[in-house]
């Protein structure tokens, strides 16, 4: 019997393991950047400077590829309604990381493939059942762990990584419906590009306003380097989430994406001293439990691109 192609099996969803391994290590990087950044930048700016960097990174393989913007009007039109709304969701993150801890942040966000999945069984009419409806309910009890302290102590801003969360799904279910006719890279570029276009235009509605989510200031060089750190991570981070994809089967990988949540809160104890006391950890199993079952069970094998890095 030949083994070779049996151990070039093992070889490739091996290496898959270890790029989404490194992935969901280096991604807590872009809140930690991020959370450093607003002690003296505007939100909209620090989410501007991200896209910056990552439509810089993206734009030599969209070039590869042969093609950086879609053809057709309506595919475009859909790349600029993406941006519009990847851009909502990554200010509403700074903007909850400003005051939170990372942590707390991530978990709440992480109640993302619960919507994603009621999302897709409301609009393109997927099989959910009762079994996934229930894990989608235990997602939201688990964040509402997560949430009501939170609440106590930050007010509405808990609830910014919710409106992530619906964002983001909303994000990807778009991608799902452009990923059938249009080049992954180029699509990657133009939602970053977008995005940024969507930043620029809140940014000069926001010059002089004084506000310190949308007036824009000219960050010092520690700040500079806190913005273009969120830019590399979420590229890198991306890039080797989507090469992991590539290597080794979803349903072997995307339970390893909840290792951010951990990798999250050890960064955030090392940078800044804080770490989920023992409810909102319980809350924070809950939602992992209630996320792998429904990756288990089929329903979101949508690979994370570099755009949709938190």
């Amino acid at each position: 019997m030949d083994t070779a192609p049996r151990a070039w099996h093992d070889w490739l969803t091996g290496s898959g393991i270890a790029l989404m391994v490194a992935s969901v290590l280096i991604a807590p990087m872009i809140d930690i950047f991020s959370k450093l950044a607003t002690a003296t930048a505007p939100v909209a700016e620090i989410t501007a400077g991200r896209f910056v960097v990552q439509a810089a990174l993206m734009l030599p393989f969209a070039l590869a590829r042969g093609r950086l913007f879609s053809r057709s009007l309506k595919h475009a039109m859909f790349h600029v309604l993406r941006g519009v709304i990847l851009t909502i969701g990554m200010i509403a993150f700074v903007l909850a990381l400003k005051s939170m801890p990372v942590a707390d942040a991530i978990a709440i966000f992480f109640v993302e493939p619960a919507i994603l999945t009621l999302m897709s069984g409301i609009f393109l009419a997927e099989h959910i059942g009762w079994q996934k409806v229930a894990a989608c309910a235990a997602g939201f009890a688990g964040s509402l762990l997560v949430i009501q302290p939170s609440f106590a102590e930050f007010g509405l801003i808990s609830l910014l990584p919710v409106i992530t969360a619906i964002t983001v799904a909303t994000f990807i279910l778009l991608t799902r419906m452009l990923s059938q006719v249009e080049d992954p890279w180029s699509m990657q570029f133009q939602s970053s590009f977008w995005a940024l276009c969507t930043c620029i235009v809140i940014l000069v509605l926001g010059e002089g306003s004084g506000s310190d989510i949308f007036d824009p200031v000219v960050p010092n060089l520690t700040t500079t380097i806190y913005i273009a750190g969120v830019g590399v991570a979420a590229t890198v981070s991306g890039i080797l989430g989507a090469y992991a994809y590539r290597a080794a089967p979803a349903s072997v990988l995307a339970p390893l994406q909840y290792l951010e949540i951990v990798s999250a809160a050890t960064a955030a104890y090392l940078v800044f001293g804080d770490f989920p006391d023992a409810l909102k950890w319980l809350g924070i199993f809950i939602i992992i439990g209630s996320g792998v079952f429904i990756i288990f069970r089929g329903v979101d094998k949508t690979p994370p691109g570099p755009e949709t890095a938190i």
